[in-house]
């Protein structure tokens, strides 16, 4: 389980992903689809296109961290 402060920002990528992607790739969706900076302590999460999976990475001050979720059965709604 993961704990998040209520003063982190979390961003919803809506589009389907290629999650394939690493960090890097990630990062350069935050950058050209968010305008945003992926280290800003901000988590980003991106869902593939049967949004049974979801990715998502957070900078903590040394480098990235990126979870991964694969749902067994049914989606993200």
């Amino acid at each position: 389980m993961l704990s998040i402060p209520s003063t982190i920002r979390i961003y919803l990528h809506t589009q389907p992903t290629d999650l394939r992607k690493g960090a890097d790739g990630l990062c350069g969706v935050i950058r050209g689809q968010f305008q945003g900076d992926p280290q800003d302590g901000s988590l980003f999460l991106f869902f593939n296109r049967r949004r049974d999976r979801v990715k998502m990475l957070h900078w903590d001050g040394t480098g990235y961290w990126i979870y991964y979720k694969t749902l067994e059965s049914g989606t993200f709604e």
